[in-house]
């Protein structure tokens, strides 16, 4: 079969579409129509993400496509549109191999490339909105990074959740068009953005700030918290990890919360299937749009990943395997 490989860490100009051997085990088998690239496939191809598997190794952790055979007592069967986990590699093949509790039906209304866009970023911004983020009707929430994958998700997912207005933070006028069709309320750029936030909100703040970037712009988003307001720690694609002087969560009772969604499946069995469960009836219903990724062919592989690490990717990527 094909499968995109790293075979060195030197990153994704270094990846490498190959032929293998087809992936040996008892889970569900998929023929894979569609993978997610994220941005963890970025740090995996320079041996920086905490996961270090040692090359030769695939690519891939969000797939999309069609069941070829299942275990007895899974909960899909053979002819199945899925979309499933590998947690953290394999999903960049014709083949995948998943474990049973990692599968999930995809509604016949979302697009293969769509639903291997849905995994990563829509139910680490459905865990963080909701249960770390405690999201209240009629709140406002500010989203960094807003034409990225978590970005565009967080604007797709928070008004579905509740939020009464999104403020999109971007770092150029292009990027603000990404976001505004993703359903931003109101765009501002990321050079002072936090003037900006405090006069759209005339002064009040913002109650909810979902953060995938990190670096410089910590601090101003912890300044346009409203009273009790949350900043969502989701990532760091900025670079730098920020610090806290703790002295400021006193001024007006606001938090800084962690969102490890990975971690937090770990530790919560049956969280994934809950997940899923509210997000595919979300989409079933049309309540809310699935994505539309940048989707690029199997031989490209390299670039998608390549734009999630030099941040020029808008939206989700998705390398497209079969039509």
């Amino acid at each position: 079969m094909r499968a995109i490989r790293v075979t060195r860490l030197d990153g994704p100009d270094a990846v490498e579409l190959a032929e293998i051997d087809e992936p040996a085990g008892n889970g569900v088998v998929v023929d894979v129509h569609a993978a997610g690239a994220a941005f963890p496939d970025a740090l995996l191809t320079r041996g920086r993400y905490q996961y270090k598997p040692e090359p030769p190794f695939v690519l891939g952790a969000e797939i999309a496509g069609v069941v070829r055979s299942a275990p007895h007592g899974a909960r899909v069967r053979a002819g199945d549109r899925v979309v499933g986990l590998t947690m953290l590699t394999g999903g960049m093949a014709d083949v995948a191999v998943l474990s049973p509790d990692r599968v999930f039906t995809l509604p016949d209304n979302v697009s293969f490339e769509a639903g291997a866009g849905l995994l990563f970023n829509d139910l680490t911004v459905y865990f963080a909105l909701s249960v770390r983020g405690r999201l209240q009707r009629g709140e406002t929430v500010l989203v960094h990074g807003a034409a990225g994958g978590i970005g565009t998700s967080a604007l797709r997912l928070a008004p579905v959740l509740g939020a009464s207005r999104t403020i999109a933070v971007v770092s150029t006028e292009d990027k603000g068009a990404i976001a505004t069709a993703a359903g931003a309320t109101d765009v501002v750029l990321a050079e002072g953005f936090r003037d900006a936030v405090k006069e759209l909100t005339s002064g009040r703040g913002v109650d909810v700030v979902v953060d995938p970037v990190g670096g410089d712009r910590f601090t101003d988003s912890l300044r346009s918290l409203a009273p009790a307001g949350r900043l969502l720690v989701i990532g760091f694609t900025g670079g730098e990890i920020p610090t806290v002087k703790v002295n400021r969560l006193l001024l007006n009772n606001i938090d800084v919360v962690g969102v490890g969604w990975g971690a937090w499946t770990l530790t919560h069995p049956g969280a994934l299937a809950q997940q899923w469960g509210a997000l595919e009836q979300l989409l079933s219903s049309g309540e809310l749009t699935p994505p539309e990724p940048v989707v690029y062919p199997l031989e490209q592989a390299g670039a998608a990943v390549a734009s999630l690490e030099n941040r020029t990717a808008q939206g989700k990527v998705v390398v497209r395997l079969r039509d």
